[in-house]
């Protein structure tokens, strides 16, 4: 008699005694300190450095490496390091790049940006590369290992849990720190705790490299030339995006003093959807078409480097919209609306909370940094413990429902907070002493953060079930991508409109925009669930 698989409680306390869930809290970590330290407290240091608003501005946009990490993803999958293959396929590349990430902190704390300003920004953005790549590597490492004790559910939320963490302490920590001894020596400390998570690496379990293919073998399904047609395609598509972002951030980082730096608005409004365009929408399109050709073709041999190229840059595609077919339309929708109504504002929230609202720094640190963190964390467990009770599609759709929600607590605070104060009224939150303004920051950022991190957790998973073990780096990767794509897209609009309309209508549309994400979760289930009928699967897959 075949036991039943354990659900619930059950699964969570089965799946936290797992190694794969320490590692996995570890690797969290990882990946949340760089992303911290690189894209919000390193303005901290600038700022105190007398460094321009202008050029901090402009830093900022190392972060697109984030957004254009699987332009290099496949290497990820396909490069055996030298030197450092024998520690595994994963392991290999994390060793690499936390080593790299070490490296950097540690060169941050050896540059004084007011007076090197140029290599300073260098050294931040080879870091950066680092970063995005560990990303890209911990996230095919969670695809790779999960399995029924520790499921992709409890490692993604035991991810957000350590990337949580890891924002605690390269924000609020950071901060503590650099009041008390020199920004040098506190990204020094946080190289070395960088350095640390070498330990955790060695010590992490691995999964074997696929069954190498002979080059000299094709790929059954499309011919030589059609290969190299979708190769050449797709290969000038991305290397006109690589350029074109390489080009913009060397614009940004080298204005002469006096000079106008280039527009960030104009580069996301102009240029930003052509990217999507020639890095997502082209290559899904040759994708499709290579599928389409493959039921005729020959599968001639083709060059090694044709075949290379082909499995790396495109068979990753071919097998996502292969095995998705139309159903890649409602996946992409979702991907694109699911985080957009709490991401698109993130640039505005210190100025909404500082000059909208004339809240102190101090004040704002409190609850956004210290507070707000331990809110996150709460809502990332209950991510957790949803998935293990009710399943991923429940769990997506809640988080959809309360992402959305979130963002109706920002507009009644920008209005003057009457809902709010009702409701801190009503349960006492009034009356524990606090001052009452400050209740309805804290109030608004837990909702919004509890939000967030049940969301994030849900997103998380979704994306990790989606994408196959076999392409787990690239197809991850781009998946992933998107969100930040257009994020990035939508946030010069929203500025302007904010500065037209106010705060509170402009968070009353992006709850709107929520709505959105909760139709394509309800068409995705739908097609779930045909997909389970279809191909026999057991009842809980479909949940």
């Amino acid at each position: 008699m075949t036991q039943a698989a354990p659900k619930g409680l059950a699964l969570i306390r089965m799946g936290l005694g797992n190694r794969k869930t320490g590692v996995m809290l570890a690797f969290g970590f990882a990946a949340g300190l760089p992303y911290t330290l690189l894209l919000g407290t390193l303005n901290a240091w600038l700022g105190e450095a007398k460094i321009n608003l202008a050029t901090i501005g402009l830093l900022s946009w190392i972060g697109l490496v984030y957004a254009f990490k699987f332009l290099w993803s496949p290497l990820v999958d396909r490069m055996r390091l030298p030197l450092l293959d024998r520690f595994g396929r994963r392991r290999s590349w994390l060793l690499l790049c936390q080593a790299a990430l070490a490296a950097t902190f540690l060169a941050l704390s050896a540059t004084d940006p007011a007076i090197g300003i140029g290599w300073f920004a260098l050294v931040a953005v080879i870091g950066a590369f680092a970063a995005a790549t560990q990303d890209v590597v911990i996230d095919a490492w969670r695809i790779d290992v999960a399995d029924d004790r520790a499921t992709l559910g409890i490692l993604s939320s035991i991810y957000q849990l350590g990337y949580r963490t890891a924002a605690l302490v390269g924000g609020a920590l950071a901060l503590v720190l650099a009041a008390r001894i020199s920004w040098p020596m506190v990204y020094a400390i946080m190289g070395g705790v960088m350095a640390a998570m070498l330990i955790v690496t060695l010590l992490a379990p691995d999964t074997p490299r696929p069954a190498a293919i002979d080059p000299a073998h094709p790929v059954a399904g499309p011919s030589h030339r059609d290969k190299r047609t979708g190769l050449a395609i797709v290969g000038l598509c991305w290397t006109w995006a690589i350029v074109t972002i390489a080009a913009f951030m060397t614009r940004a980082l080298t204005v002469a003093p006096g000079a106008t730096p280039p527009s960030v608005g104009d580069f996301t409004r102009l240029t930003g959807p052509w990217i999507v365009v020639a890095t997502v929408v082209v290559p899904a399109l040759v994708a499709a078409w290579l599928n389409g050709r493959g039921a005729a073709g020959e599968g001639a041999r083709s060059p090694g480097w044709v075949e290379h190229g082909h499995r790396a840059l495109i068979l990753p595609l071919s097998e996502l919209v292969g095995r998705l077919r139309w159903g890649i339309v409602v996946v992409l929708g979702l991907i694109l609306s699911y985080r957009l109504c709490d991401s698109i504002w993130g640039p505005f929230a210190y100025p909404f909370y500082l000059e909208e609202l004339r809240y102190t720094n101090d004040e704002v640190a409190f609850a956004s940094k210290i507070f707000g963190v331990g809110m996150t964390i709460i809502g990332v467990s209950l991510g957790g413990v949803l998935f293990a009770t009710l399943g991923r599609m429940p769990t997506l759709l809640i988080g959809a429902m309360v992402a959305a929600a979130s963002n109706l607590l920002y507009a009644d605070l920008a209005a003057g907070a009457p809902v709010i104060d009702a409701v801190a009224g009503a349960t006492g939150l009034l009356g524990l002493g606090v001052d009452a303004r400050m209740v309805r920051l804290m109030v608004a950022i837990s909702g919004e953060n509890i939000a967030g991190g049940l969301a994030g957790a849900a997103f998380v998973a979704y994306l990790s079930s989606i994408a196959s073990k076999e392409h787990s780096a690239v197809q991850y990767a781009l998946l992933s991508s998107l969100t930040l794509l257009v994020g990035s897209l939508g946030r010069a609009g929203l500025g302007e409109a904010v500065e037209q309309m106010g705060y509170a209508p402009v968070f009353r549309f992006t709850a709107a925009l929520g709505l959105v994400a909760i139709g394509f979760v309800l068409l995705e289930w739908v097609r779930w669930r045909r997909e389970v009928a279809r191909y026999g699967l057991a009842p809980e897959a479909a949940r």
